[in-house]
């Protein structure tokens, strides 16, 4: 999440805090205003369709055409079709499902508890979080509907209508971004990630020519460093790359994000620079330059030694600068440099829909359960109310359960303010001042379309605030697009704010008081899983079988990204929780995030590595060398097995730290070498910072 604060400030500068904080996450940058206008513009032209034409669920036809805009046209028809599947699975089972439990009201019960069980394991359990969520969101708004006393042809329909709906706003989004893709020439992660090198680029030359940089410098650093790198991360997920250049971009973004953050600690020490500290910021400015060159021609970098300072500095954090720099140098040339057609894309693999230990890890259910419970809680609440008007506290269970307590608070916090923002405050003064004046669609078109343009602005912010922007938009459309003209009653509104809170208050029930899970505690076993998962790549391969072998560690290299992805989440959700341990969560945090680049830029040599020891066409190694290897590498898996066994027992190593380097006999490739002394040295340069950091108090 960048360098924002790791405690809350004095109470006297929180607003200030919180105000500056709001102009970071809401600042344009390249590509925002065009991602919103194609946003807007699928969201609106959805909407002047189902009301046009009077389809049913019309809000979700709008609201499903603003969600699924994505940066380029391959990852939107990607997760159009993850949208309209899991739609489609949803109608099925929701179809079959009406055939069993019509005119059973006691079935129809039992089926929704089930349901709704099914419903939270598989956004739990899925690989495809898309098509799962999906599935689940279709079912958790049809629920409602079916308790209604209508015949089972009206059910049936509505169904139909809902799955409907919902792909015309898929089909529509994917149309609007077929035409802006003729026009695009830029890749979004390419400016980003060049933006902020450049920055940093700047900054440091500023300071190794004139001992200082001017106040917008470091203003611009402080910004990328308060805005974090989760947008970033979200344009990898969505670009559609080859699995090994998600994962080289993966460790690219980690290592710009700290980078970033160290630049900007800066600003608030000592800025004195002697000479020798200038020469060594120029060697590491040249480093910079050469990557963001790389970056934009797309060639592999030739990189120059970073210049050998003295031990000390007057700099504070020069050390962290070049050993970053230099991590970030690994990252580009194996990605550019290695051939990625030597290993079969995912799309070429049969690949499981559960994700790994889905049906062996007791979580997933323990998820599942304190989801159907929040969820029934609601469920019961309003039927027994005979208040349908909340049935969206359901809703809200499903789209704030997450697997961690801070997490969670996080997106009930960003849910309840959507729904007074985008409720009482937009769809109540809508309702008063602007719809009696409107009476026709073009000026309602005109309403909706600036309210959506509002809710996708704040909706491609950071994942700090961009789920407020989904939630303005849902309570909004909730209310005007519920039925096929203006909506004048004012209950509307209430019943969709008092059903979040309702739901709010049984995600509480359910999530902080059974199986609770500190969000720090979950951070350090996920981070330990990464180290042990990386041991286990670094033993591959195990089978003799060479598809056997690729197969097996593509499982462990997905695995192990996974991780790399939650340990980030769960850094953001750590900062929502509070109580007597939050100073010892934050030193986890801390910690954490600072050996994460590292041992994610040990994963992408490793997988480079992996290539000699597999035998790929271009990585053959003699016999001798080759067996030197295997032995080389089942030292450093036991390593890494240390390592992890001191970070979970939170305990240094009880007898000196012992350092495992290859010295090889023979002749072999310079590149090899290279390479493994690098890995060589990253390993035993982080074990030792592992250890000497131990305990965290």
């Amino acid at each position: 999440m960048g360098a924002i604060a790791q405690t809350l400030p004095a109470a006297g500068g929180r607003l200030a805090w919180f105000w500056q904080f709001l102009k970071n996450e809401l600042a344009p940058y390249r590509g925002r205003t065009a991602l919103v206008a194609r946003m807007v513009l699928a969201s609106t032209l959805a909407m002047i369709i189902a009301m046009t034409f009077k389809i049913p669920y019309a809000a979700y036809a709008a609201l499903f055409a603003l969600n699924i805009s994505r940066e380029n046209l391959q990852a939107t028809a990607g997760a159009t079709r993850a949208f309209i599947v899991g739609s489609v699975l949803a109608g099925l089972y929701l179809e079959v499902s009406l055939m069993l439990i019509s005119g059973n009201d006691m079935l129809r019960f039992v089926w929704v508890g089930v349901t709704l069980f099914l419903v939270f394991y598989a956004i739990s359990a899925f690989s495809s979080y898309t098509e799962s969520a999906r599935f689940a969101y279709l079912t958790v708004i049809i629920i409602p509907f079916i308790d209604r006393h209508v015949s089972s042809e009206a059910k049936v329909e509505t169904t139909l209508w809902a799955v409907g709906a919902i792909s015309i706003g898929s089909l529509t989004s994917l149309a609007v971004e077929v035409v802006f893709a003729a026009f695009r020439r830029t890749d979004d992660l390419t400016v980003a990630l060049n933006d902020r090198l450049l920055r940093v680029e700047e900054l440091l030359n500023s300071i190794a020519e004139h001992g200082s940089a001017p106040d917008a410098a470091w203003s611009a650093i402080e910004r990328f460093a308060s805005v974090g790198t989760s947008r970033l991360r979200r344009l990898v997920q969505r670009a559609g790359y080859h699995p090994q250049r998600e994962q080289h971009m993966g460790g690219a973004i980690a290592l710009v994000g700290r980078l970033v953050d160290i630049v900007a600690s800066i600003s608030q020490l000592s800025r004195t620079v002697s000479a020798d500290d200038r020469e060594r910021i120029r060697s590491a400015t040249a480093g910079i330059a050469e990557m963001r060159r790389a970056l934009a021609s797309r060639t592999a970098p030739s990189f120059s030694p970073l210049a050998a300072g003295a031990a000390s500095s007057d700099l504070p954090l020069l050390a962290e600068i070049e050993t970053t720099v230099k991590l970030l140098q690994d990252v580009f040339t194996g990605a550019q440099t290695l051939p990625i057609s030597t290993l079969a894309p995912r799309s070429a693999r049969l690949t499981s829909p559960l994700v790994p230990g889905a049906l062996s890890n007791p979580e997933h259910v323990k998820f599942a359960l304190r989801g159907c419970l929040a969820a029934m809680l609601c469920y019961i609440t309003y039927n027994a109310l005979f208040w349908p008007g909340i049935a969206t506290s359901v809703v809200t269970c499903l789209l704030t359960a997450l697997t961690t307590v801070g997490a969670s608070h996080q997106k009930q916090l960003l849910r309840f303010a959507g729904a007074l923002i985008g409720g009482f405050i937009i769809g109540f003064g809508a309702q008063v001042f602007i719809l009696p004046n409107i009476d026709s669609i073009a000026g309602f078109a005109v309403l909706f379309a600036s309210v959506a343009a509002l809710a996708a602005w704040i909706a491609t912010s950071s994942a700090r605030l961009s789920y407020l922007g989904v939630q303005i938009a849902v309570a909004f459309y909730l209310i005007n697009l519920q039925e096929f003209k203006f909506q004048t009653s004012l209950a509307v509104a209430r019943d969709r704010v008092v059903g979040v809170f309702v739901g709010l208050a049984a995600m509480w029930i359910a999530y902080d008081l059974l199986w609770t899970s500190p969000a720090a505690a979950d951070m350090r076993r996920t981070f330990v899983s990464a180290i042990r998962l990386l041991a286990e790549l670094v033993r591959e391969p195990v089978s003799p079988d060479l598809n056997t072998a690729i197969e097996s560690t593509y499982a462990i290299r997905e695995q192990i990204d996974g991780q790399f992805v939650k340990i980030r989440a769960l850094a953001d959700g750590v900062l929502f929780e509070f109580g007597a341990t939050r100073r010892h969560d934050m030193a986890v945090r801390s910690r954490l995030r600072e050996w994460q680049p590292q041992l994610q830029t040990l994963f992408l040599m490793r997988i480079t590595s992996l290539k000699y020891r597999l035998r790929l066409p271009g990585f053959e190694l003699p016999a001798p060398v080759l067996r030197e290897l295997e032995e080389h590498d089942q030292r450093s898996a036991q390593l890494l097995e240390q390592m992890a066994d001191w970070v979970e027992r939170n305990q240094p190593p009880s007898e000196p730290l012992a350092k495992v380097s290859l010295s090889l006999a023979g002749p072999q490739p310079q590149s090899f070498q290279t390479l493994i002394r690098g890995i060589d040295d990253l390993r035993n340069s982080l074990a030792a910072k592992i250890a000497s950091e131990l305990p965290i108090q």
